[in-house]
């Protein structure tokens, strides 16, 4: 039987491939022998020989009569096979290395957002919208990007820098060493160009010493660290009480010791209801008597003290005086159970080195959140996680910045200007405000800027409870999107909401007629979810409103002009750390001649 035009067609294609593979092998190889050839010959004193590599290969001694055979063996068969090897070897490593990003660096993504996809994030729309938020840049010829928009990164494998504008709000989800520092809170709170406001559990090598230099040559830096994570010296205080004169400020800052102590899932039964009302309405007592907050434990202690009632009877709050007193003559085992649960809320304020940050101190500055919000100060809140009611009092001092700055907003018409920046680092430990996700829905339009900044999705539900998550990821107009993602639900929501594309498939069939081949076009998912959790370090999904999603390349700020003058600065603060630390807990002479 003859054989079918299909098997001719496969002969001639090998046949064709073989023939390109050895002129790829043949040609290089003859150029590279008559030029070595001729090298050898230009050192051994002969003449150049004209150019006919084919002879240089075939037939070296036409070119060179008078060469020896050892100067020709080397010249045109040793050094050219060395050479074309060593070409070779170094084209592999380059493709390798091209192909594979080097053995583990990002690959670009594809069918993400393009430059004209979010066009409102790039240069020109968010220096347009700076002009039309901030009546002092309106006439301005040139305007910095920094006074633009808060920096996410660059649109991945690009050079265009993609920011959330001034009235942009922003949840960004990052697992540890993901960048959330490095690429977001550090150079966001470097070039904030109004006062800024920072949550952290953590002081040396992170944001605290970083920015510590930095900020303090734009203005004041306020440091309130009740639980000692930088040692830094008190030279702050701040009243709680200041914005509880009121009943319902009274209510936030129970809140505050409330989310502080319990989580949202246990924040709904009897006790923690009582104990929360109980503490709100000694709070309010405190206030308007103008008394330090740590008279309200001397109450708790005592339910039976009177103090509190007829403060709240004199400044004319009846119906909550006749609450507490319900309480207090209840049955006894209600009553005190009630209050134990309040005294566990507020325990820390037994703690002098804790209490002394919010209680009036001789020689040391107030902190007032109304003169913060018009100034370009910096306030750094540092607290252990878990840190009860430290922490309550970090959430509650950030809720009175962002609550004056709104308060300021109204009376300057509307907006401020420059804008608050408050990086709310580790919020879901150090800084549950519980109304925080509610806030979201007006704040920016305020010149408040929130980026909250959690590991994961599910640690949001558990200090805010599902629907309050959820209440904050909608109200968010920028999500921002880290490595490191394992919850295998969060992926695959992020996965449906970057969509699909087209992807072209070919296909190829063999038939008594020949070889046919078609395209079709089939819908896959643009990042599927086990994509997402395998994010490399340094890339972030960016998700803002009415746009599609985007892959960003984020901007660490050690990698950043004027980085090694940061870092320097950042070390010493951190050496400034570790010498308190050492300096405090040093022991003392007397400790030794105790013990002996």
């Amino acid at each position: 039987m003859p054989p079918s035009s299909n098997s001719s067609t496969d002969g001639y294609d090998i046949a064709f491939r073989l023939l390109l593979a050895v002129l790829a092998v043949v040609v290089p190889l003859s150029n590279i022998a008559w030029l070595s050839g001729n090298i050898t010959a230009y050192l051994t004193d002969l003449p150049w020989a004209p150019y006919q590599p084919t002879a240089a290969l075939l037939h070296p001694d036409q070119l060179w009569p008078h060469a020896g055979e050892t100067s020709l063996l080397i010249g045109t068969r040793i050094v050219p096979v060395a050479v074309l090897l060593a070409l070779g070897a170094a084209a592999g490593v380059l493709w390798s290395r091209h192909k594979n990003r080097g053995g583990g660096r990002k690959k670009k993504i594809t069918g993400m957002a393009k430059a004209r996809d979010i066009e409102p994030l790039m240069a020109k729309a968010i220096t347009d919208k700076a002009r039309s938020l901030r009546p002092s840049l309106k006439d301005a010829k040139r305007i910095n990007a920094k006074d633009t928009g808060v920096l996410l990164g660059n649109l991945q494998g690009t050079k265009h820098e993609v920011r959330m504008g001034y009235e942009d709000v922003a949840v960004a989800i990052m697992a540890p060493r993901s960048g959330k520092t490095t690429s977001l809170a550090i150079p966001s709170i470097l070039n904030a160009p109004g006062p800024v406001l920072l949550t952290s559990n953590k002081a040396a090598g992170d944001a605290y010493t970083a920015t510590l230099d930095a900020r303090a040559e734009v203005g004041r830096v306020w440091s309130m660290d009740p639980q000692q994570i930088a040692h830094a010296a008190r030279e702050m205080w701040w009243n709680p009480l200041a914005s509880a004169k009121t009943l319902d400020g009274a209510n936030r800052l129970a809140g505050h010791f409330l989310a502080g102590s319990v989580d949202a899932s246990q924040q709904g039964d009897f006790w923690s209801k009582a104990g929360s009302n109980i503490l709100s309405q000694l709070l309010l007592a405190a206030a308007l008597d103008e008394r330090p907050i740590t008279d309200i434990m001397q109450w708790l202690a005592f339910p039976a003290d009177r103090t509190p009632l007829d403060i709240l009877r004199d400044h004319g709050f009846a119906a909550v005086a006749a609450q507490l007193k319900g309480t207090v003559e209840g049955p006894p085992e209600t009553r005190d159970g009630i209050y134990e649960t309040a005294r566990q809320y507020a325990a820390a304020l037994l703690n002098s080195e804790i209490a002394a940050w919010v209680t009036p101190q001789k020689d040391v500055a107030e902190f007032r959140p109304s003169e913060f919000v018009t100034s370009t100060d910096t306030l750094y809140l540092l607290s252990k996680d878990g840190g009860g009611g430290a922490s309550a009092l970090i959430a509650a001092c950030a809720d009175a910045v962002m609550r004056a700055a709104t308060a300021q907003a109204e009376r300057a018409g509307g907006r401020l200007d420059p804008p608050v920046l408050a990086i709310l680092d580790e919020a879901a430990n150090v800084c549950k405000i519980s109304d925080l996700p509610d806030l979201y829905s007006h704040l920016g339009s305020r010149g408040v800027i929130p980026i909250t900044i959690l590991q994961s999705y599910r640690q949001g539900q558990k200090v805010w409870g599902d629907a309050g998550m959820d209440a904050m990821w909608s109200a968010s107009t920028v999500k921002v999107i880290g490595s490191g993602i394992d919850d295998p639900d969060f992926a695959d929501k992020l996965s449906r909401l970057i969509g699909d594309h087209d992807v072209e498939t070919t296909s190829t069939s063999h038939s008594e007629s020949g070889k046919s081949t078609s395209v079709s076009m089939r819908q896959e998912r643009i990042l599927p979810a086990d994509a997402i959790r395998a994010l490399p370090k340094g890339t972030a999904l960016c998700f803002a409103t009415g746009m599609r999603a985007a892959a960003l390349d984020l901007r660490p700020w050690y990698l950043e002009p004027g980085a090694e003058e940061l870092s320097a600065a950042s070390a010493r603060a951190s050496k400034g750390i570790t010498a308190r630390a050492v300096a405090k807990h040093a022991p003392k002479r007397s400790d030794f001649g105790k013990a002996v």
